[in-house]
């Protein structure tokens, strides 16, 4: 009864030895560090058209189901017939679940530094301004590897960034929320 005993512990213990040097090893694989480009297409709510974006992103993969993003953007768009500009340089840091391999859901936030811009011919009382803002965002893609070192990576995500603009006449609120469709192209570290 003893020796039973004795060998139920050894036992539990290799299997538990071995578990976790599985669960290592295969952490050790799913971690990356991947860097590239991203191009995207984004319609601001009431912006007078869509407008295409770019910029670069950091992903870093922890373990199979975890992931970060960090990225830095431009963007520009126009409201009120051109009666203002608005342009931003996006930094975000999006949080990332893999339900899947290749699936992903995405939430984050934005440090916008954003610079309204109004046409001063039509608008000569306003003033043009640079503001910081912080929005928030949530959405989804997929991530796609080409070869080992390569991935493709799509995503949608909607972002809510309310904007304080100024009064412009005729225009009444604007909104500024908007979603974003990317892709990017992302080499292993």
């Amino acid at each position: 009864m003893w020796k039973n005993a004795m060998w139920k512990n050894v036992w539990s213990k290799t299997s538990l030895i071995a578990g976790l040097t599985a669960l290592m090893i295969a952490q050790a694989h799913a971690q990356s560090v991947s860097i590239g480009p991203q191009v995207g297409y984004y319609k601001v709510q009431d912006a007078d058209e869509g407008s295409f974006t770019g910029g670069a992103a950091l992903r870093l993969k922890l373990i199979p189901f975890l992931g970060a993003e960090a990225s830095i953007g431009y963007r520009q768009e126009k409201y009120a017939d051109d009666l203002l500009t608005v342009r931003s340089w996006p930094v975000m840091v999006t949080g990332l679940v893999y339900p899947l391999p290749m699936i992903y859901g995405a939430m984050g936030f934005g440090w916008y530094n954003t610079t309204f811009d109004y046409d001063e011919d039509r608008l000569p009382l306003l003033e043009d301004e640079t503001v910081q803002k912080i929005g928030w965002h949530f959405g989804g893609g997929l991530e796609l590897p080409l070869g080992t070192k390569a991935k493709l990576t799509a995503d949608i995500r909607y972002v809510f960034l309310n904007y304080d603009f100024k009064e412009i006449p005729g225009q009444g609120e604007m909104d500024s929320n908007f979603y974003v469709i990317t892709a990017g192209l992302l080499f292993g570290l």
